[in-house]
């Protein structure tokens, strides 16, 4: 048994590697960037990738290569069942919509005119948010019409760029004031006003559509549980003062208390039935849990705190968690399931 894996330093890959020489698991290190990938992981049964939303080259071709892979018989993680929604908001719309999930009430325009009409007959406040971006990023509160018809004539004219310096530069001084950055990071943002992303220039600016969510208002934290194969754990994340937004805001609580047997019984139900072998799920209250949007990833710093698991059957298991070995065991029992159908 041999599991090809792309390293990115910070990345789960870190984890991959170490937890599958534990395990005597052969491994090679692979270029996922090299044209010859596909004979590079010939001898393997397995690949493994942690791509990343923000990187410009990872957006051009990861989840084409993972399914082309899939597609030919080897088995990858992510695979497209667990990743082809990754940080597509729009997609999740339609997806969720589909199957009945407790979606936030959510609104998409792809011609100006239809866009303009809603708004003009809709309630405020409402939730704008473009397709892309992690952490709150590209997430506004729309307050009155007039400020939503501006929307949707930026939308369908010049369009939003992938990287917002004034925002981002507003986020780096409230978390170096918070404590949870460094002046160093402040600079950069500041140094960001000259040049913009790798990421920025390549994905190009969002327009052609404009997309909108039902407000939930008086809402001060958001729960997020992630689902891997039979296990589950979570956070409870606090909004920043003055704001609604509660992803990426780093106040974030661990204690088991914060769920019940209700939310993390539909997110294993909700993996499931979207066959997904890793299921991030952001939930927000109003008397019932609503989805506000599901991922597969998440930033390893921040779930190292967790204080256990939930089994499928909703048991707890308190201690330290290893949420990035258990892809790994996904992975093994797959090659092993696979070695024994004789495929």
């Amino acid at each position: 048994m041999k599991i090809a894996i792309h390293h990115r330093k910070g990345s789960f890959s870190d984890y991959w590697l170490d937890y599958c020489a534990a395990l005597n698991v052969d491994t090679k290190l692979v270029d996922c960037y090299a044209s010859d990938i596909v004979s590079q992981i010939e001898e393997c049964d397995a690949l493994m990738w942690h791509f990343h939303h923000a990187s410009s080259r990872d957006v051009l071709f990861a989840k084409q290569l993972m399914y082309s892979l899939e597609t030919s018989g080897k088995i990858v993680f992510p695979d497209f069942h667990t990743c082809w929604f990754f940080d597509d908001k729009v997609g999740q719309k339609y997806l969720l919509e589909s199957i009945g999930a407790p979606l936030i009430s959510s609104y998409v325009f792809y011609e100006k005119h239809k866009a303009l009409k809603w708004v003009k007959q809709a309630d405020f406040p409402k939730v704008f948010k473009l397709r892309r971006g992690a952490s709150s990023s590209h997430v506004e509160l729309v307050c009155t019409r007039q400020d939503a018809l501006k929307i949707v004539r930026k939308a369908f004219r010049t369009g939003f760029p992938q990287y917002e310096a004034v925002s981002n530069l507003k986020e780096r001084w409230r978390q170096y004031r918070a404590g949870q950055t460094g002046l160093e990071d402040v600079l950069k943002g500041v140094i960001r006003f000259g040049y913009t992303t790798d990421f920025d220039r390549v994905a190009g600016r969002e327009r052609g559509y404009v997309y909108f969510q039902d407000f939930i208002p008086d809402k001060k934290y958001d729960l997020r549980v992630i689902v891997i194969g039979e296990k589950a754990f979570g956070i409870k994340r606090n909004t920043r003062p003055g704001d609604f937004r509660a992803s990426g805001s780093g106040f974030i609580e661990y204690e088991k208390h914060h769920f019940d047997e209700k939310t993390i019984r539909y997110s294993f139900e909700l993996a499931k039935k979207l066959n997904s072998k890793a299921l991030a799920i952001d939930y927000v209250y109003d008397r019932d849990p609503y989805i506000v949007e599901i991922n597969f990833g998440f930033d390893s710093d921040v779930y190292e705190k967790c204080r256990g698991y939930w089994d499928c059957d909703l048991n707890w298991h308190g201690g330290s968690i290893h949420p990035q070995n258990w892809m790994v065991d996904l992975v093994l029992e797959q090659v092993k399931g696979k070695a024994y159908s004789g495929e």
